[in-house]
This record gives C-alpha cells, structure tokens and sequence, in this order.
C-alpha cells in the first residue's frame, strides 16, 4: 500500500502540466491568428503579443493583413503601415505595464509590398524598371487576384527570414478568405504556368500566330485594343523571368507554415454561425497538417449563470416579487416617494429574475457547445463579456490574462 502511495504520489508530481496560451507561445516563432470576421480577433492577435513582449522577454511583432485598420487603435498608435513601428514605452507606462520585451506592430500595404518584391527578385535593374513602369502593373498590383494574400505570405517569410523577432502574430482577413491566405502562393505559381497566360504572351514572343489562336487576338484587340493586350503580354513576361523564384519561395512558404514553430489560433464567439466557420477552418487545418494551437472563444457568458444556486434566487426572487417590493418600498421611496410603487418594483424584481434565467439557458448551451467541439486543440481558451470595448493597452491586458492562462 506504501509503495503505490509513493508511486501514486510521484506519478502525480511528474504529470506534465496542462498547455497554455503561455506555453504555447513560449516555444514557437511564428502564431497566425484565424476566425470568422467580427469574433474579435485582430484583438485576440495583439493581446496575444502583448502578453508575449510582457512575460517572456521577446522581441514581439504583430502583423495584421486584415484591411480593415484596427490595430493601431487597440495599441494606441497613431498609425502603422508596412514598416514595423515599436509601440511606445510611453503607452506602457499609461498602462501601467513595465514589458520586459518589446512590442512592434505593422500592417501590410499591398502595394508597397509588391514594389518591394519586385525591386528585391527581379534578374536585372532593366527588368526591375519595366515592371514597375508597366501600366497594367500600377493599376492592378494592389488588386490583381490573390495580391494581396500572396504578398501577405511573402511579407511574413521576408520577416521571418530576417530574423528580427522572436515571435510573429499575424492577423488574417476572415475565415474564408483566409484559406486564400494559405493557399495564395500556390495559387499564383499554377497561374503564371497556366495555359490562359501562354495563349496571352505567344502572340508577342513571336510574330507567328496559328490558324486556331488567331480569331482569339483578333476579338481581343477589337475589344480591348492593341495597345491594352501588349501590356498585359509585356506584364507577364517580365513576370515570368521571376517564376522560378515564385515557385521556390511558394515551396518554402509552405515549408514555414507546417514547420513545427508555427501555430495557428483560431478565433470565434459561441453563436452558431461564427462556431460553424470557426470549425471548419479548425478542420482545414487539420486535414493539411496544420499545428492548431488554440481556439479562443470571445464572449462567454460566465460561469457562474450555470450554478444552481443562482437558478434558485432568481425564482425564488420571481415567486415572492410582491413581498419583496413591499419591504423594498419604504427604501426606494424614501426621498423620492414616485420610485417607492411597489407594483413597479414587483416588475423590476421579476424582469430581473426572468433576465437571469434566460441567460443561464444560454450559458448552459454555450457549454455544451463548448464541450463538443468537432476538433480538439492544444488549448482551449475563454475570454467573458467585457463591459467596455478594448481601445488601448490597457483593455489588451485585460483580454490577455483572460486568455493567457
């Protein structure tokens, strides 16, 4: 008996501890944040590093692809663009926040990206120049198909690469849309090989256009005009002369997404359609090998609403509503006799009690829902209600200890 007490005991001091948002953090280099849009998870995405540049010491960045400007508000910046910016010892100290690392935030600018891009990969400074000056280029590089999820993935390599952060949090556009953000760098390389962009660019690569092609050129050029339809030959073929660094650094994006340092979070709320969305791309995840880290789920209602002992004071507060408003009458009267009806007061204590019943049916459901997650992360994380919307860094750290441990 001694001796299974001892083994018991040692078994349980050895038993590894369960994984946290802290832990998880704490061993990789690079958490991208998902979810359905309006589930709070550009917020979800900064909290996170913040809660990093705070505890671990790291050299944090927060890289938002989403375009919708958020971020800089939640950090309190005036603003940020493609270039990395340090959040402020200054807005610490409001917050009464001593990190011990740094946090730096950017957002990407999809056209500044590109410019980047180009100037970076392309085989000769001639090459580099005609890209940039062709005017299909100018007008489309900030929205030609898959822009801006391609450069997305390139600007977090180029960051990665540098080596300049500890930790890369990156926030995506909404759930859909962001398995277009996975799949974004495959995508192009498959089009700039398509036979769609070579039916394009033989005509001028060679004067010879055969009997099949050339009713295609011919309707083009009435449509479009001549001049149109050679700067979209001339686009792609100074594309093509970086295809092979397209296809290479496809190859290697990838390689960093299902490399073990990198994780992905997704974010979502307890209601039916943003759970659905939030499964879905859990179970995207999965199916390509993906490490899912966490699921962060804003908005739970507390736990206290599920105790019985709270079912029982609403209604005995419902049942005994005439009785209570009588005693309480005299109390809210006294000064202002109009607030001392009882029968008014008999329907605020009931409307009260009815109130708290309906959301305990609701916070019964939410932990069903919880508990049968079609997939099973790392770690699973609840952040509650807050009273006020997060704005600062402040409201960050609330949400960050929330998900934190």
């Amino acid at each position: 008996m001694a001796a299974r007490a001892s083994r018991q005991r040692s078994a349980e001091v050895e038993a590894p501890a369960a994984p946290t948002m802290d832990s998880l953090l704490a061993t990789k280099e690079i958490v991208v944040a998902c979810g359905p849009g309006g589930v709070g998870k550009t917020t979800t995405a900064a909290a996170s590093a913040l809660m990093a540049a705070v505890n671990h010491g790291s050299k944090v960045l927060v890289l938002t692809v989403d375009p919708a400007k958020r971020l800089a508000n939640a950090l309190g910046l005036d603003g940020i663009g493609n270039a990395e910016h340090r959040v402020p010892a200054s807005a610490f100290a409001a917050a009464g926040l001593k990190p011990r690392g740094e946090l730096w935030a950017a957002m990407l600018d999809t056209k500044e990206s590109w410019d980047s891009l180009i100037r970076h990969h392309a085989p000769d400074e001639q090459t580099r120049d005609e890209i940039l000056a062709n005017p299909l280029y100018q007008n489309i590089s900030g929205r030609f198909i898959q822009s801006h999820d391609y450069i997305a993935m390139e600007r977090l390599y180029e960051i990665h690469l540098s080596a300049e952060y500890d930790l890369i949090v990156v926030d995506t556009p909404p759930t859909r849309n962001a398995l277009d953000f996975l799949d974004a760098p495959e995508r192009m390389a498959d089009f700039f090989s398509s036979r769609l962009l070579r039916w394009l660019i033989v005509p001028y690569r060679s004067k010879l256009v055969n009997v099949a092609t050339r009713p295609f050129y011919q309707i083009s050029d009435r449509i479009l005009g001549t001049e149109f339809m050679s700067d979209i030959a001339e686009f792609f073929i100074l594309f093509q002369t970086m295809y092979d660094g397209f296809v290479e650094r496809s190859k290697a994006v990838g390689r960093l997404l299902s490399d073990r340092r990198t994780t992905f979070v997704v974010v979502s709320t307890l209601e039916a359609t943003p759970l659905r969305e939030a499964e879905f791309f859990a179970e995207q995840l999965t199916a390509r090998k993906l490490h899912l880290g966490a699921i962060v789920l804003n908005k739970v209602l507390p736990d206290y609403l599920q105790g019985r002992a709270g079912t029982k004071v609403a209604e005995a507060m419902k049942d005994r509503a005439e009785d209570l408003a009588a005693e309480l009458a005299p109390v809210v009267g006294a000064g202002a006799p109009a607030l001392g009806d009882p029968e008014q007061i008999a329907r605020v204590l009931t409307e009260v009690a009815d109130s708290y019943l309906n959301f305990q049916v609701v916070a019964l459901r939410e932990m069903e829902e919880r508990a049968t997650l079609a997939v099973a992360p790392d770690v699973l994380a609840t952040v509650p209600f807050f009273d006020t919307d997060i704005y600062d860094l402040s409201g960050l750290l609330r949400l960050g200890e929330q998900i934190w441990a």
